[in-house]
């Protein structure tokens, strides 16, 4: 008999406390990602000389490189295996994170050769410095570089997280457990702007970038003691781990082939044979753009069009409303399993009706425009709606690789629709700085709108139909559950 079967006794809950790690991993990660878009309009724009356009070569850049990083991260990741290619990831993009801190004083040396005047010395050295252009210039370029070490440790971060997921929870509870994990983004986010202008009005920019970066070196403390795979964990007792493999034990795997399973690999370019995956990257890059861009973009909004600065109360607590909104993720997770259990449905088969269910709720984008003359409360409002539509269906989109693919590539397969989520975030980003600042130049006209407010009513309406399009794809191209098999 199967021993996953022989269980008895109180089952543990180990697997909650990696779930809680993964939580604090991700929202450190949101919270390393935001700095950058709290601080650039109110604190860095004017001492670099910066306008939106160099602000979207950035973020393209990061967005670009992110990409690439997240083709190679997942394959890094099942190569060293959870533990330490977590560890890797968050220690190189904390230190990525702190780094931007230095950008100015560096800036400062290249273009007046002053490298020892501090944080507050290099300011008064670019202050007066004539030669704008090559301020603006090594300045963008430092940032982007900065950016690239930021990009290359949080590429591995999903690729890690949900890879642990598979490890300690069966597919049924995958998407709940990923939602959960997944949350630390709008946490990361809800604290983010409640935190990062303060710092960076009353410490200077610089230490908003360091404080916020020296939280990863804390949790890889952690992470190194708490750590394990659920089968050599002594905090894992026979019971969980049986629920952990209910779903090898239910189709009568025996304990030699689920660990013949987990160490037999597919090669990086079979990979690439599956619909599976391509399904998952066309997903990715239709939606992970749409998260990206409100997440960049969102306080410079408030600050162009209704003249709100990131260091403004108001603008903070609309920012932490429109992320508490997008809390309600957590449902996302949720209803693919009652349509598992309830329903009696495939774990892959209620991921896509789950799917399809939160593609609809972005359309209200289209609203948030026309509506915005009401206050600002109505686009932050629908923003917020639609950033919780987006996250349930990221947590489940994720799950859909556990559904179809064995543990030993599910990081792989991850880092190939992360790299594919990152390009269509680099285009959105680039277009949109581009746009912004053509509409503004231009007074650019469109559907009645004017000027910036036209740009952004462009950019939220591709975002609107992004989830539906996406959808219809990923059916199309995998239409029933067909997982893979070594």
């Amino acid at each position: 008999m199967n021993n996953l079967s022989q269980s008895s006794g109180k089952m543990t809950n180990y697997r909650w406390m990696i779930c809680a790690m993964l939580f604090f991993a991700t929202t450190i990660n949101y919270l390393d990602r935001q700095v950058l878009s709290l601080t650039w309009k109110d604190f860095i724009a004017e001492e670099f000389h910066w306008t939106n356009t160099h602000y979207g070569y950035i973020t393209m850049f990061f967005s670009g490189f992110y990409a690439l990083c997240m083709l190679f991260a997942g394959r890094f990741v099942d190569w060293l295996d959870t533990k330490k290619g977590f560890l890797w990831s968050i220690g190189i993009w904390s230190v990525g994170a702190c780094i931007h801190a230095f950008c100015g004083i560096a800036t400062a040396g290249i273009v007046s050769n002053e490298w020892l005047a501090g944080f507050e010395g290099s300011k008064e050295v670019l202050k007066y410095a004539e030669n704008t252009g090559t301020i603006i210039t090594v300045s963008v370029t430092l940032f982007i570089l900065a950016r690239a070490v930021l990009a290359l440790g949080e590429a591995g971060n999903f690729p890690a997280a949900i890879k642990a997921t598979a490890e300690y929870f069966p597919k049924k509870d995958r998407g709940f457990a990923t939602s959960i994990f997944n949350a630390g983004a709008q946490i990361g986010a809800l604290l983010a702007p409640l935190t990062i202008p303060l710092i960076a009005k009353y410490y200077g920019w610089e230490m908003s970038f360091i404080i916020i970066g020296a939280l990863g070196f804390i949790w890889m403390g952690f992470w190194v003691f708490i750590y394990k795979k659920p089968e050599k964990h002594p905090r894992v007792n026979a019971a969980e781990l049986a629920y952990i493999n209910q779903d090898e034990a239910s189709a009568n795997v025996t304990e030699e082939k689920i660990e013949e399973a987990q160490t037999k690999k597919l090669s990086f370019a079979d990979c690439f044979k599956f619909k599976q995956t391509w399904a998952f990257a066309v997903g990715k890059f239709m939606t992970d753009g749409v998260w990206w861009f409100y997440l960049f973009w969102v306080p410079a909004y408030l600050s162009s069009v209704y003249s709100m600065p990131s260091s403004d109360p108001k603008a903070q607590i609309a920012i932490f409303v429109l992320y508490g909104i997008s809390m309600l993720s957590l449902i996302g997770g949720w209803l693919p399993t009652y349509f598992v259990d309830k329903k009696g449905m495939n774990p892959y088969a209620g991921r896509m009706k789950a799917m399809l269910i939160f593609a609809f709720f972005p359309l209200l984008a289209l609203l948030a425009q026309p509506l915005g003359h009401i206050s600002y409360w109505v686009p932050i409002c629908i923003i917020g709606i639609a950033g919780a539509a987006h996250q349930a269906w990221s947590a489940n989109i994720f799950s859909t690789i556990g559904d179809m693919f064995p543990k030993s590539a599910i990081a792989t397969i991850t880092g190939i629709g992360g790299m594919a989520g990152g390009l269509g975030s680099m285009f959105i980003n680039l277009g949109s700085g581009k746009l912004f600042d053509y509409s503004i130049e231009s007074n650019m006209s469109f559907l009645g709108f004017s000027g910036i407010e036209a740009g952004y009513f462009i950019i939220f309406s591709i975002c609107a139909v992004a989830y539906l399009i996406g959808w219809i794809i990923m059916k199309s191209l995998v239409p029933k559950y067909k997982p893979i098999e070594l």
